[in-house]
Order: C-alpha cells, then structure tokens, then sequence
C-alpha cells in the first residue's frame, strides 16, 4: 500500500469521518447504537452499500449522462440497499426485526450520497473503493464507538446478542462487566445524545490530533 493510498483511506475515515467531522448518518448512529451487535450490523450493512455503490458508479461513470447522475445514483444505492436488506433477513433475521427501519432508509444517507457524487463518479475504482471503504470504516468506528459505551453503561455487558450476527458460535463472546448497577439512561435518547456528545469532542480531538502529526511529518519531508 503506497502513501497515496493510504492518504485516500485515512483522509476519508479520520480526516472527513462521517459523523465526527461532517455530522452525516445521525439518525441511524443515535437510534441504533444501544449495543454493540445492533451497531456492527449497520456498520456492515452500510459498508457493503458504500462499497458496492462507489466501485458501481465509478465503473458506469462514462456511460451515466450528467443531466440524471442523481437520479442514476440514487437508483445504484437503492439496489445495493435492497441486497443487504435481503442479506440480513435470509442470515441474521432476529437482528434485522431490531435495524430493520434503519437498513432499508440507508439509500437516503447523506453520506453515501455525498461520497459517490463528490468522489466515486469522478475517480476510477481503485480510489473509488478506498475512499469507500475509508467512509464505511470511519462511520463503523462511531457506530462501535458508541454502541459500545452505550451497551457497557446501559447493560453492564459487552458483545450480547453476537450470535444473532454470527452465529451461535458467537455467544460465547458476551462480556459481563459487573461493577454495579447499569446505568439505564444510556439506552435511551437522552443518553445517546449525550454520549454521542461527548464521543464526538473525544473524536475532533483525534482528528485534529493527527492532522497536526500528519503537517509535521510533511514539513519534516520538505
């Protein structure tokens, strides 16, 4: 991997991440981080379509008439959106029946329309792909982020309900953490506001953080 491709990637997780530093995808970040399996099913789910989504367009850009791009766009989303809704109803339908609302509005998320319209459509796939995939893992670092705190504060646990995702195999990876009673508010509303608050000030701190490493290492270079 050479410096410009993983100048596209970290840029696009760190640099431009989707919730921490564009506030994209809110809506399904705050509703469905309430445990760790509910939060790494959507960042999946999400992954795949902006994957899929980027590496479609980029591939058709030369072919797509500039008067309907949005339209055709949206049409590429709103199929690779109906993969994973069917994905996740024939392999892990009890976690499905809990995002299931938040999966199917993943074709109006800002931010895989915002990615492929400033960068897929005018890239070729490779670059496509790693600002894609660079996205998706930004946004699953806030999703897990969150869905983490939230299930250890809320539940007192850590991984519960894996199986669901991955099989019974993976009901052995639930950590109980003890240490009191669960703080409940972190389930609710409230708490995920909150939380996502202060996750987010942690978030720009990192981010500006490693930019300013990154300016020191260019003016070291220089």
């Amino acid at each position: 991997m050479n410096a410009t491709t993983k100048s596209t990637f970290s840029r696009a997780a760190i640099e431009r991440n989707p919730a921490w530093a564009q506030l994209l995808g809110l809506c399904p970040l705050l509703a469905v981080s309430n445990s760790l399996v509910n939060a790494t099913g959507l960042a999946l789910a999400s992954g795949f379509v902006m994957l899929g989504s980027a590496l479609t367009i980029s591939a058709l850009r030369a072919w797509i008439p500039q008067v309907v791009r949005l339209p055709c766009f949206v049409l590429v989303i709103a199929t690779f959106t109906t993969l994973s809704v069917m994905l996740l109803e024939a392999y892990a339908f009890d976690l499905y029946l809990r995002v299931a609302l938040f999966v199917q509005i993943i074709v109006s998320n800002c931010m895989i329309l915002g990615r492929v319209e400033a960068f897929a459509s005018r890239q070729p796939p490779l670059p496509a792909a790693l600002d894609a995939l660079g996205t998706a893992a930004g946004f699953a670092l806030a999703l897990l982020a969150l869905g983490g705190v939230r299930e250890a504060l809320g539940q007192g646990s850590l991984f519960a309900g894996m199986e669901h995702l991955f099989g019974p195999t993976a009901a052995g990876w639930r950590i109980d953490l003890g240490g009191g009673r669960p703080l409940l508010i972190a389930l609710l509303p409230p708490g995920a506001f909150i939380i996502a608050g202060l996750l987010l000030g942690l978030g720009n701190a990192l981010r500006n953080r490693w930019a300013a490493n990154s300016n020191s290492l260019k003016a070291e270079t220089e």
